[in-house]
């Protein structure tokens, strides 16, 4: 028998390096609190930091930036751009390539929400789209 659902808190106070190439806080995921449904994150990319080219296979992003701005390269080639700067929201949809950078002299922050409970389950590096944005 399962135990009884409960609340959990987590304090961000560690961290773990993702398959993207970034570093990530600890948050909510299957691993620390039980989730089934959804895994939440803090994301700090200091400036020049880029992730590999990715997608997350059967799973949405949903992205909040707290602070700076991030390029993201999206689509089949990367083909497409987005700034997303502090105060926007940015959704990405389930199998879509995407590549994001910082490019600014200041860090960037954001909240990264999935429907994969799991950290790192459903990311899948695309190592040959990653020579599409110079």
């Amino acid at each position: 028998m399962s135990p009884k659902p409960t609340c959990h808190l987590i304090r961000p106070e560690s961290s773990y390096e993702g398959k993207q190439g970034l570093s990530y806080f600890t948050g909510i995921a299957a691993e620390t609190v039980g989730s089934s449904g959804i895994c939440m994150h803090l994301l700090t990319m200091p400036p020049g930091a880029r992730a590999k080219a990715h997608m997350h296979e059967s799973h949405e992003t949903a992205i909040y930036v707290l602070s700076g701005e991030v390029h993201t390269w999206y689509g089949d080639r990367l083909e497409q751009q987005i700034v997303v700067k502090a105060g926007d929201l940015f959704y990405i949809p389930a199998g879509v390539p995407h590549l994001p950078a910082n490019l600014s002299a200041s860090p960037a922050s954001a909240v990264i929400a999935r429907t994969d409970p799991n950290e790192q389950e459903s990311v899948v590096l695309l190592p040959q789209l990653d020579g599409q944005v110079a």
